[in-house]
């Protein structure tokens, strides 16, 4: 009897999930469990092997079927695989986790297929800030990261320049090996990429002194790249062909670039929109008023009408954030706050009651009494 779990159990979906569903259930799993979120926990690092060999057996309709008829002795015991690792590293085995981070990013994380054909490479993390009116109108920003090149002292061939090279004994210089395994249905064979020579099919007498036999170094790159207007905190900008380099002749992963925003002194964004409060005194709310008021495009005069109440929206039509690889730009929206003063002289006491006896106020002013000063204050609280 087998101690595995049911593969439907280890995904918490029904036997009659469908393929669509199977996947999400495997994606909210893995990322539950991966090892990067999950530092140390030996736990996580089994449920997260256990979650990827349920997911290889049942997104296959062959291995499935297998499976529904005869349980986990109809299939491949090896079907999980072992290996795992972080972002740059492959997942030998787990055909689809890559797919996780296709969505997030567009492309796999280092993704490892069985094919011993092309593999594209790995991609690239890089974090920018940026201030607010350059994500708002764009901006030209050099970076630099990390990402493998072609050794330039053994131009990629992995051997100490004029040294011989023999072909590898485990493979006979095929770069893969093949592995027999019998079962119940009988034998089935499997092909994996030599793991002494890294599917080259040949080692070297003397490897390369600067890459260490592997062909490859990491090398500084910079670029200059160019932000579109209307980004915003968390926009990824993809740079397709400048991540890792693929192996076996596989194209380069992606850079992607994630932006973060820096906060404004006046302005508030909401989407493409920006909100700016506007504090004005009693006697401008009263009276009305002509003020200078900031914006993306420079200072404006605003003008206050008379008798404008605290909360008072006003909206300055397209002086917003720029429509992000779109037309058009939003709109800036001026909220009136009226200021009401919390010390005041003798005099201005005095011009205040005659004021209030003009207005018919009747209520005598003490310190104690809720008087018209206080009215006023609650009133544009």
């Amino acid at each position: 009897m087998s101690d595995k779990r049911d593969y439907y159990e280890v995904l918490g979906v029904e036997r009659n999930v469908s393929e669509q569903d199977l996947k999400k259930a495997y994606r909210k799993k893995a990322m539950k469990y991966h090892p990067d979120r999950n530092t140390d926990d030996k736990d996580a690092e089994n449920k997260f092997k256990e979650v990827n060999e349920a997911y290889e057996v049942l997104s296959d309709p062959e291995k499935r079927s297998l499976y529904d008829q005869f349980g986990h002795a109809g299939v491949n015991q090896n079907a999980g695989g072992s290996g795992f690792g972080g972002f740059g590293g492959g997942f030998e085995g787990f055909g689809g986790f890559e797919d996780i981070f296709s969505d997030f990013f567009g492309g796999g994380f280092g993704s490892n297929r069985r094919s011993n054909g092309p593999r594209k490479g790995g991609d690239v993390r890089v974090d920018i800030t940026i201030e607010f009116e350059e994500a708002a109108f764009g901006v030209k920003k050099d970076i630099e990261f990390l990402r493998t090149e072609d050794c330039h002292t053994c131009h990629g061939e992995g051997a100490e320049p004029g040294t011989s090279t023999s072909t590898c004994p485990d493979c006979n210089g095929q770069g893969q090996v093949r592995y027999a395994q019998r079962s119940l249905f009988g034998e089935t064979i499997q092909v994996k990429e030599c793991s002494r020579c890294q599917g080259k099919g040949k080692i070297y007498d003397t490897p390369c002194h600067t890459c260490k036999g592997l062909g490859k170094i990491r090398k500084k790159k910079k670029m200059t790249i160019e932000i579109p207007a209307g980004v915003d905190s968390g926009s990824v900008l993809s740079l397709r062909g400048e991540g890792q380099m693929g192996s076996k002749g596989g194209p380069r992963g992606d850079v992607k670039v994630v932006i973060r925003v820096n906060d404004h002194k006046d302005f508030v964004r909401d989407g493409n929109h920006v909100l700016y409060e506007l504090h004005i005194t009693f006697a401008q709310a009263v009276l009305g008023a002509e003020v200078i008021v900031p914006s993306l495009d420079g200072k404006l005069k605003f003008k206050i009408e008379p008798g404008t109440q605290s909360g008072t929206m006003t909206r300055l039509k397209g002086k917003g954030i720029p429509v992000l690889n779109g037309y058009g730009r939003g709109d800036q929206y001026v909220k009136i706050i009226v200021d009401v003063p919390t010390k005041t002289n003798d005099e201005q006491k005095q011009k205040l009651m005659e004021y209030a006896s003009a207005m018919g106020e009747k209520t005598e002013f003490t310190t104690k009494s809720k008087g018209f000063f206080n009215k006023v204050k609650e009133a544009l609280s």
